[in-house]
Order: C-alpha cells, then sequence, then structure tokens
C-alpha cells in the first residue's frame, strides 16, 4: 500500500443529551488520541474534525473527508448511544474512498468487538480497551505494511474470520502521557461550554485526573474496560493542565471526568496545586464523588470550596439498601442523606443521582424513591433507567435471562427503557421516569426557593431550567 500519511479524527453530528441543556463539550477521548500520536508517530498528518463545534452536517462531513483525504479515520465513540453515528461516519468514508482503514474504540467497541465486526462491514479495526498506545501501533504496522496480528489489543477481520490479538497492558504512568490536543480544534476552543453549570460565556474543559474505578457495581462498564483498577495522574499534572488551558485559552470551567476520583489526599494535593498556582479564585471545577467517600473525607470539604470545587454529583441511586447491595454500590443507605447535607453545608452545589427499573421496581418502590429524594433534598436531581450496556455484568445477566426488549442502541442513554422489571412494563417504567421529574422539578414551593437561594450557582441553575421546560421534553419521549 502507499505510505500512510494523514489521519482524520472526527466528532460526528449528533445529538447531545438534552438532559444537561445547553452544552457542548471538546472531544476529549479524540483530542488525547490525536496528541499522543503527534507524539508518537512523526511524520503523519493528523487533523480533528468536530463537526459539533464546526456545524458541520453528513454531507459537510463528506465533503471535509474528501478534502482532507485521509488514510485513517476514526471517531469519536463516547458512548453506546451513539454507535450509529459512529457507523454512519464510517459509511461516509468508505463512501469517499473504500481503501480508508476505519478504526473505532471506546467501551461498547470494546466489549462487542466480534459482534461489531459481523453486523457492520464498514469496520476496519476494533482497538479494544486504553487506546494509545495500540492506535499508535497501528498506524506504524499500516506504515511498514506489517499484519495487524502483530499489535496487541485489536480486533479485525482476515479472510472472513474476526481476529482478536492478545490485550494490551495498561499504560504505566500517566503522567507521561501528552495534553489533550486543543490545538488541533484551537479555533473552536471558545465555543464549548456548560450553559447551566457554568454559565454564558465562560470557557469549558474536560479534565482527566484519573482512570478506572476499583469497584464492581452491576450497571457500570467503565471498571471493566479500564481492568478493574484505578490509576491517577499526580496533583501536579494534573493542575499543570488546567492552568495551560486557563493561561492559553482562558478557560475557566473544568469537568472532572473520572469515574472515582476520591475526595482523600490525593485531591487535596490538588487543592493545594491549584492554590499555589493562584488559580482558585477564578476558575471552578466539578467531580463527581460517591456519597460514602463525601461522607469519609468531610473534614477536606471546606478546602474543596475554597479551591474552587463549586459542584458535586453523587450518586445516591437508591431509597432501599437491598437495592443498593444487589447493585454492588458497597454504600449504606445513611450516607446519602449526610453526604448531601455535608455537601450544602459546605456551599457546594450537590447533584445526585437516582435510578428506576431494577428488577424488582413496582409503581410503590418508585414512589418511596421519590418520596425519600424529596426528603433528602439535593439541589438537583438527575433521574435515569437502568440500563444494560454492553461491558457491565448487568447486560449479561439482562441477555441471559431474556429481560432485553429493545437492542436500538440509539435508546441506550438511561432515558429510554429497553427493558421493563418484574412489576412494570417498559412503557410503565418510561412514565414513572416523567413522574419522578414531575415530583421534584414540579415542586412550586421548590423552584421558588432554588431560584431566590442564596447559593448564586443554584439560583442561575433553576433559572436556566425554567426556561429550558425539562418536564415538556420528558413527556415528549412517549
Amino acid at each position: 500500500m502507499a505510505p500512510l500519511k494523514k489521519i482524520l479524527f472526527v466528532e460526528p453530528p449528533k445529538d447531545l443529551w438534552f438532559v444537561m441543556g445547553e452544552y457542548l463539550p471538546p472531544p476529549l477521548g479524540i483530542l488525547e488520541l490525536a496528541a499522543y500520536l503527534e507524539s508518537h508517530n512523526k511524520g503523519v498528518e493528523i487533523q480533528v474534525l468536530d463537526c459539533q463545534a464546526e456545524g458541520v452536517d453528513w454531507k459537510g462531513l463528506e465533503k471535509k473527508i474528501e478534502s482532507f483525504g485521509p488514510d485513517i479515520v476514526a471517531p469519536s465513540a463516547l458512548a453506546t448511544c451513539n454507535v450509529y453515528t459512529v457507523i454512519r461516519t464510517l459509511e461516509v468514508a468508505k463512501k469517499v474512498n473504500p481503501d480508508i482503514v476505519t478504526v473505532v474504540g471506546g467501551q461498547h467497541f470494546t466489549a462487542l468487538a466480534e459482534e461489531s465486526l459481523e453486523a457492520y462491514p464498514e469496520i476496519d479495526v476494533v482497538v479494544r480497551g486504553e487506546g494509545e498506545q495500540t492506535l499508535s501501533e497501528i498506524v506504524r504496522a499500516l506504515q511498514s505494511d506489517r499484519p495487524l496480528s502483530c499489535v496487541q489489543g485489536v480486533s479485525f477481520r482476515d479472510e472472513g474470520k474476526v481476529v482478536h490479538t492478545p490485550s494490551r497492558a495498561l499504560i504505566g504512568c500517566l503522567d507521561d502521557l501528552p495534553f489533550p490536543g486543543y490545538h488541533f480544534v484551537e479555533d473552536h476552543v471558545k465555543k464549548y461550554h456548560f450553559r447551566m453549570m457554568a454559565g454564558e460565556n465562560v470557557g469549558y474543559a474536560l479534565v482527566e485526573a484519573s482512570r478506572g474505578c476499583p469497584h464492581r457495581c452491576l450497571f457500570c462498564s467503565q471498571w471493566k474496560f479500564w481492568g478493574g483498577k484505578w490509576r491517577c495522574k499526580s496533583p501536579r499534572r494534573v493542575v499543570d493542565e488546567i492552568e495551560f488551558c486557563y493561561r492559553e485559552y482562558g478557560i475557566r470551567f473544568f469537568w472532572f471526568t473520572d469515574d472515582n476520583l476520591g475526595l482523600g489526599e490525593n485531591t487535596g494535593r490538588i487543592c493545594d496545586e491549584i492554590f499555589s498556582r493562584g488559580l482558585s479564585d477564578d476558575i471552578m471545577w466539578f467531580v463527581q464523588a460517591r456519597c460514602d467517600d463525601v461522607c469519609a473525607n468531610r473534614e477536606i470539604l471546606p478546602k474543596l470550596r475554597r479551591s474552587g470545587l463549586l459542584w458535586v454529583l453523587t450518586g445516591l441511586e437508591s431509597h432501599s439498601q437491598e437495592t443498593l447491595d444487589g447493585f454492588r454500590k458497597g454504600i449504606r443507605l445513611s450516607d446519602s442523606k449526610l453526604a448531601v447535607d455535608l455537601l450544602k453545608k459546605n456551599d457546594i452545589f450537590c447533584q445526585a443521582t437516582m435510578i428506576i427499573g431494577d428488577r424488582k421496581d413496582s409503581h410503590n418502590s418508585i414512589r418511596g424513591l421519590r418520596e425519600f429524594v424529596n426528603e433528602v433534598d439535593p439541589d438537583l436531581a438527575i433521574f435515569m433507567i437502568l440500563t444494560p450496556f454492553p461491558g457491565a455484568d448487568l447486560y449479561d445477566i439482562a441477555r441471559s435471562n431474556g429481560w432485553i426488549e429493545d437492542l436500538n442502541w440509539a435508546n441506550y442513554d438511561m432515558v429510554h427503557a429497553v427493558m421493563g422489571t418484574e412489576n412494570l412494563s417498559r412503557l410503565e417504567v418510561q412514565e414513572e421516569l416523567y413522574e419522578c421529574y414531575r415530583s421534584f422539578y414540579g415542586s412550586m414551593s421548590r423552584r421558588l426557593k432554588s431560584i431566590f437561594s442564596p447559593n448564586s450557582l443554584k439560583r442561575r441553575t433553576y433559572r436556566y431550567l425554567a426556561s429550558q421546560g425539562l418536564l415538556s421534553a420528558f413527556r415528549e419521549l412517549f
């Protein structure tokens, strides 16, 4: 084959999750991959096309591919609900040039590598697991005309049969990774925003301070994807990246993507680094944290708040200890109320997540969950439907028991029911989701108290929600 020279990473045209309101996140995954290739594969021309930020539709994507003439196309594949947009991207690439090598990765394609290669002829290579080193070696193999069988962590077809090479070991030191390649989207950095959280005209970046999680939640596909291990970047490396984005691009809002950063000593050192750089008065950051970690590290909460941590998402999930144990959450029900109270006491906006659609759920049990959430009273409540994501233990259990009724991957977004319970049909689960949101956000007293809350972030959030018609959006799902 001709020498491989050009690689195109694509964030495809797609609908964003309406629950989050008006937002546009940077395509962190492909920015990380692009930066790694740039530093490890010399002589290769790299472009990142963010169709969201550039306002490029499917026809425009075709023209962009024609214009650049890539040898490899690698689309972003963040979530199962985006599978079809990924496949459509590959279809467009193959239409432009059938010889383009198409590469996909991420949790869904890692978990269903063989099924995906069998179902979608547009896919040439699946990168399983952590992608930086594997993609770099794929490029080298293609450049030197070596077989993909020499690359660890890939799946591909060979004479009509799917081949899986041995899995790749995890990267030893995450500090060695380059900063995400924001320079590839430099013309669009100012377009990234999260209006509900950060307000208007505030730059928005994603920060990955760690990878993986030591816990084994039944519904989570993340922990298995990362090998059941937790690895972190050093606090200095994390804040180096924050400071770079702040100084170089004026970004002031940082969303930590970590599955489980924790709120202990390591996070405290991140705060110390923020203080030492003089950033604490001018940045805001967000993290998700387990409620038991909030309770166990309550002494650090004031320090976190002073450093700019204004918003924490914590997974309460259920009002039933039996359900929490079934989910393998490893938390006590008593942690939920205490965690919410501790965050609010420290003026940290508390967003809580709850899950409905457990196998034992009924109208009565979900009514109990609504009452529980109203009593615990987080600042913001996000209700989600239990979804069997490929790669999670729940998926294997649900598939083997025949519980899954909908295999349309576009509906695997935690707001569409894809299976019922022992007591509720899929439609009834869907209706219960609306009732959960109506119960929490339909309360006039809560809305008024929140709109006039002494917490400025809460005031802004509820005024924004009032303008978005969230309940109407959920009603349209039926």
